[in-house]
């Protein structure tokens, strides 16, 4: 009897734990209970812990990113408390002379050093020549290209084109055509050319010696830069990467060049210093002791043939027409040095 008693008890028993789930009457006991809420504080401590973590983190990176640019230098974690004025080149900035030095190298070695051979600026040899352009397009008849030819043997001097208007009867216009057929490129316009703000773009010894004219600005991205007979595509390049603005590069007709040129060169230009080095070494010296004497908010260094053009900001803060181009002359300092074997 007392076995049924003690079989039917538990039973009951079990059909009470099976009702109470069924119901979801589960209530834990004191101590679990304890131990789960212990367990949600820790998870919650760990939570801001991780997160303060992350906050300090973030906090010496956004120093390291205004700091010294030289991720071996031990001084630079402590430069942003100790001095709020410091040369920048390219961006970033340094803390001492051998942290620029270290800058200017990786710069100068960029664009070439000694290893890089000096650029032609010659027209392209393999180029279909003027004149057979022309006459394919049916601008000029046989008889008009021989007569140039002679002409230019007989002569020794002058451009195919030049031959053509004076011994062909063509107009420049025309030539001016078939020089955009030729390059595969726009024939470019004077319209809208202000030379004063131009000048800002670059030395007028490019201007002079390269025959490089920026024409005008569209929609703060595009520069417009025109050539004479031939593109200069190394170059239009180094003007692209000191402006960062896109460049448009096309010919334009031959008494518009030379009109817009000189007033281009009637302008005022940013001051310019030219110095010849004798080796890659002295190059990258000189370039750090300019940007540190300058303690330079800007500075920026560029290959444009044998020249290594550095444009230094003389002031943060100074207005810009657009990409980099200075708004006011007097902002900016330009300095050309060639290596001595480029010279």
């Amino acid at each position: 009897m007392f076995s049924d008693n003690r079989a039917e008890a538990k039973r009951r028993a079990a059909v009470e734990s099976m009702l109470s789930l069924a119901r979801d009457e589960y209530r834990a006991s004191p101590a679990a209970a304890a131990q789960r809420e212990s367990v949600l504080a820790a998870q919650e401590d760990g939570s801001r812990a991780v997160a303060s973590l992350r906050e300090k983190v973030d906090s010496i990176a956004k120093l390291r990113a205004g700091g010294c640019a030289n991720p071996n230098c031990k001084q630079g974690w402590m430069m942003p408390w100790r001095t709020k004025k410091r040369p920048f080149f390219e961006g970033r900035s340094a803390c001492k002379g051998d942290c620029m030095t270290l800058l200017v190298r990786a710069a100068v070695l960029r664009e070439g050093g000694e290893r890089r051979s000096h650029a032609v600026t010659a027209p392209h040899r393999h180029r279909v020549p003027l004149g057979l352009v022309m006459l394919a397009q049916g601008w000029i008849t046989n008889p008009q290209l021989q007569r140039a030819l002679a002409s230019q043997r007989e002569s020794g001097r002058g451009r195919i084109g030049e031959w053509l208007i004076a011994e062909g009867g063509l107009d420049a216009e025309s030539v001016t055509r078939g020089l955009g057929v030729q390059w595969n490129c726009p024939v470019l316009s004077g319209d809208g050319f202000r030379p004063e703000s131009m000048a800002m773009i670059l030395p007028r010894c490019f201007v002079e010696k390269y025959g490089l004219l920026p024409l005008r600005i569209a929609g703060s991205q595009l520069l417009y830069l025109g050539f004479q007979n031939h593109l200069d595509v190394s170059a239009a390049y180094a003007i692209e990467r000191m402006t960062e603005l896109q460049i448009e590069r096309g010919v334009v007709e031959q008494r518009e060049f030379e009109r817009e040129k000189a007033r281009l060169l009637a302008s005022l230009f940013p001051e310019v210093e030219s110095e010849v080095v004798l080796t890659t070494e002295e190059l990258i010296a000189r370039i750090t002791k300019v940007v540190e004497d300058a303690m330079a908010p800007r500075a920026k260094l560029v290959r444009l043939h044998q020249h290594f053009w550095l444009r230094v900001w003389k002031q943060t803060g100074a207005k810009l027409e657009a990409g980099t181009v200075p708004s006011r002359f007097e902002d900016v300092h330009d300095y050309l040095f060639t290596v001595g074997a480029e010279h």
